[in-house]
């Protein structure tokens, strides 16, 4: 069982630990951030009133696994920066659960009938665990960023509110 409890500034040295370059940093939070993370860099956005923070919790293990957050827009809300800590808790379905947890969280919390999230083509894992969760693939929206002489294009994912209150039953 999942929990998602808020996250904190005496949180941010698990976090920032757990970040171990420049592109893993890219990969977690696109480019808002800088490599090194920083405890100002989330000082920042934990003052952001439209931006939740929140630690995930393994009710199971008793212990803190990763890091989500959501921000708020005029009319969505974007989930983001989902990090499971431990790579070998990955694939084990904690995605599935900590997506449903933050659209739970976002749609009883928010008045927006719309969810959505950025993520990288490559990273096709991720868009499987969002796609069993219903979030499908917005073709109009797309982003580049550069790194390491690369280019990583981001693809835009949304789910509606009724989407996700049918396939939860």
């Amino acid at each position: 069982m999942i929990q998602l409890l808020p996250f904190t500034i005496e949180d941010s040295l698990e976090l920032i630990s757990a970040i171990k370059d420049k592109r893993m940093l890219l990969q977690f939070a696109g480019p808002a951030y800088h490599f090194p993370l920083t405890k100002e860099q989330l000082e920042v956005d934990l003052k952001n009133e439209n931006r939740f923070m929140f630690r995930v919790f393994d009710e199971t293990e008793q212990k803190v696994i990763g890091h989500a957050q959501i921000f708020l827009k005029e009319n969505t809300f974007l989930l983001g920066r989902i990090l499971i800590w431990d790579e070998n808790n990955r694939g084990k379905g904690y995605g599935k659960k900590i997506v449903q947890n933050l659209l739970q969280y976002g749609f009883s919390h928010f008045n927006r009938e719309t969810a959505e999230l950025n993520v990288y083509d490559w990273n096709t894992g991720a868009i499987e665990c969002y796609k069993k969760v219903g979030f499908e693939i917005d073709p109009d929206v797309l982003s580049e960023v550069s790194i390491d002489n690369e280019l990583w294009l981001s693809v835009n994912m949304k789910i509606s509110k009724n989407t996700f209150q049918s396939l939860q039953q």
